[in-house]
């Protein structure tokens, strides 16, 4: 199975959905398919270039579909566990924003902005949500504001301004929203409407989800 490329790019095809490249790794050509999110950070035809791939094995073909970063691949992963979602409408779905605002879309059930990507139905959207809007979350977490993933050894400290009496999930909430790129006054915002049973704390997750569906879009 191809899981990585590395050669020289020789083609561009926009002329096929979705668009394809050509990579020439020592004399052989791999035909593979990209978003517009990967086409818009490959360099010019005849320079070197590196995807991530994803081999999808059929009866009667081989199809690859490569990334040029890792976040769109963690999402892409993700979508084509969700019903009715193969390779080629995930690729679709790709090409509609970069993986951030996929991804925060899904995380604040927003079925709405969803369905205005090409091809995806309201049917369609309320899966991805449902099936996906937990481990968006997650992914957003490990990902920078530019989209780019978080190494967790370099990840700074994120300093707030606590509001006195705060429960410290609450703190933990802010933390996160700014981590994924809201300000400190937004994110304070958020978790003030937010409330914490002491005796029986709720997972952080839950309430992360309730501050995102009040965060500005």
């Amino acid at each position: 199975m191809i899981a990585r490329l590395e050669g020289v790019l020789v083609d561009h095809d926009h002329g096929r959905a979705p668009a394809h490249v050509v990579v020439d790794c020592g004399g052989v050509g791999y035909d593979v398919a990209c978003s517009a999110h990967t086409l818009g950070r490959l360099p010019p035809v005849g320079e070197r270039v590196v995807l991530r791939v994803f081999t999808h094995a059929q009866d009667n073909k081989i199809a690859l579909f490569g990334f040029a970063d890792a976040t769109e691949r963690q999402l892409f992963d993700l979508l084509i566990t969700v019903k009715n979602v193969g390779p080629s409408t995930a690729i679709a779905i790709l090409g509609a924003a970069s993986p951030r605002e996929l991804a925060e879309l899904i995380a604040r059930d927003d079925v709405a902005g969803l369905t205005r990507i090409k091809g995806v139905g309201k049917k369609t959207a309320e899966l991805l949500v449902v099936e996906l809007r937990d481990k968006c979350e997650q992914l957003l977490l490990g990902w920078t504001a530019d989209g780019a993933l978080r190494p967790a050894a370099m990840t700074p400290p994120i300093r707030l301004k606590v509001a006195p009496h705060r429960h410290p999930l609450l703190d933990e909430v802010a933390g996160a929203l700014v981590a994924m790129g809201w300000r400190p006054n937004e994110a304070d915002a958020a978790v003030a409407e937010l409330a914490v049973d002491a005796a029986a704390p709720p997972p952080i997750e839950g309430l992360l989800r309730q501050a995102l569906r009040s965060m500005p879009r």
